[in-house]
């Protein structure tokens, strides 16, 4: 195979990014590129003992951070429901079998313990590995480092391919909310407000989810390795250090990429340097294993990886749109609310047991105002100290479930999940502020609605805390809601809408294609 280069005026190409053996003509022609299918071991004069021990620390440090060690990681790996789930739980893999509780654990250097301990295993076992070896006459460890680097590659892969498809589809960070964009900002915790900004603008976080997966393919590919790794040490610090910024606590993972990237580059550094800072002639030589030696080792080859890349870039991508789109597991709700009721309502009248109370800013029992989502959620806030939600709201099918929409909010909103039953004018709420079972929401994730009325003539009524409130529409902009809340106390509100406008276009939201919205 031959390409043509045009010799520059310092002698320099930059073509070592492929590894290829250059052949240099004259100083004013062209150069003949020939691919070397000759294995540097076979011209090696061997590793230095440092080399020798780096790699022995680094082979057992990024092994225990790449090899899933987790029981209940294969557990829940091979329990899931769905292929595009399976996808997402076998490229999600983070080493967290050590934490640090407390604040700092979560979000600042603490998160970072688990690293440290994999860092002590790896000096400890060099050591153990060097002191059992001292007598072995190899000469290097190519073979294996060529394999280590492999699979970081696609670790990287198909992490970084995982990682934008949520992006691409733009599900890790939804538009703002109706109760969200009413929302004073010193309620918001920092990762939240960071959060809704990039949920603002589809477009930009489907790019970035898009330069994920095309970092993501890269990997897949020795040819492209080094392109793939630098910017994965860019897109990916920048996240790291933004979740570092805003308290995100995604500050390890995305960390973790730009660690195993940086291994990765650590091969072409010596080229890098010579070529761009010192300018100088660089002739790159990397081992590698040649897979495709004979047709059917090539066959073979092509066809695992060709395989490979189908599944986890398209099959996948598939599953992540399907899932997106069509199956409505997200992290907001995707059932239509009530018809026409879509807005911010003032509190005109509020009855508790059978007195009026006016309007107190200090009120830790009248609503001061209330909102009604496109989706299934309704949502009124009190003068009431309310626990503050620090998970990142993971995607749920079951609305009753998905808690992205308070996540990471102070302002003593209480978020209500609801069904409508029009024929008698009632509606089957559930606080989504309670904190219900891990085993409830196994048995009902499986469906976007629950069927509250039915449930409501059975135990689940307590375990649940099914509300039923009547609701009435006397004026197009008025709902007057009556019925008991949790404390069994009897309400009567009159909710009066206002004409709000709001700077970022309400229409700027994604629409699930599962449901027709008004």
């Amino acid at each position: 195979m031959y390409i043509l280069i045009r010799w520059t005026e310092t002698g320099v190409a930059n073509k070592f990014l492929c590894g290829f053996n250059l052949k240099w003509v004259d100083d004013m022609t062209i150069v003949h590129h020939t691919i070397s299918r000759e294995p540097l071991s076979n011209t090696s004069t061997g590793w230095s003992d440092f080399e020798k021990v780096s790699f022995r620390f680094a082979f057992i440090f990024i092994s225990l951070l790449v090899i899933p060690l987790s029981r209940e990681w294969y557990d829940r790996l091979f329990s899931l429901d769905s292929l595009s789930s399976f996808f997402y739980a076998f490229s999600g893999y983070r080493v967290d079998f050590f934490r640090v509780s407390g604040e700092s654990g979560r979000w600042g250097l603490g998160g970072y313990a688990a690293w440290g301990l994999v860092a002590l295993t790896g000096f400890l076992g060099a050591a153990v590995w060097t002191i059992i070896g001292r007598h072995s006459k190899r000469q290097d460890y190519n073979t294996l480092y060529y394999w280590l680097r492999v699979i970081v590659r696609y670790r990287i892969g198909i992490g970084l391919i995982a990682f934008g498809f949520i992006k691409f589809f733009p599900n890790q960070m939804p538009f703002p909310s109706i109760a969200n964009l009413n929302t004073a900002m010193g309620d918001y915790a920092p990762f939240k407000l960071y959060w809704q900004i990039i949920g603002v603008s589809w477009e930009y976080q489907s790019f970035l989810g898009f330069l994920e997966i095309a970092i993501g393919i890269m990997m897949f590919f020795r040819a492209t390795t080094v392109l793939g790794a630098i910017l994965t040490i860019g897109v990916l610090f920048n996240i790291a250090h933004a979740n570092l910024g805003y308290d995100g606590a995604v500050h390890v993972y995305s960390s973790y990429f730009v660690l195993l990237a940086l291994f990765l580059l650590i091969q072409y550094l010596p080229n890098i340097w010579k070529l761009f800072i010192k300018g100088e002639r660089v002739k790159p030589q990397y081992y590698y294993l040649d897979l495709t030696s004979t047709k059917s080792k090539a066959a073979a080859y092509y066809m695992l990886k060709g395989a490979f890349v189908f599944l986890f870039v398209v099959i996948n991508g598939f599953g992540m749109y399907d899932r997106f789109f069509h199956t409505g597991r997200t992290k907001e709700p995707v059932i239509p609310g009530l018809p026409n009721s879509q807005g911010y309502y003032h509190v005109s009248t509020f009855v508790l047991n059978g007195d009026t109370l006016q309007y107190s800013p200090h009120d830790p029992h009248r609503w001061h105002d209330a909102i009604f989502e496109r989706y299934s959620t309704f949502v009124y806030k009190v003068n009431k100290e309310l626990p503050v939600n620090l998970g990142n709201g993971g995607s749920s099918i079951a609305d009753l479930f998905k808690n992205y929409e308070f996540t990471g909010r102070a302002g003593g909103k209480t978020y209500l999940y609801y069904e409508i039953d029009s024929a008698e004018s009632k509606l089957y709420l559930v606080d989504k502020n309670r904190k219900l079972s891990s085993g409830l929401q196994k048995q009902f994730d499986r469906e976007n609605n629950i069927d509250l009325k039915e449930l409501y003539a059975t135990p689940f009524r307590d375990s649940l805390g099914i509300l039923v409130w009547d609701y009435e529409r006397p004026a197009e902009d008025r709902l007057v809601l009556s019925g008991a809340d949790a404390n069994q106390d009897s309400i009567r509100v009159v909710l009066d809408r206002w004409d709000e406008t709001y700077l970022t276009g309400i229409e700027w939201h994604i629409r699930n294609k599962k449901y027709t919205y008004p």
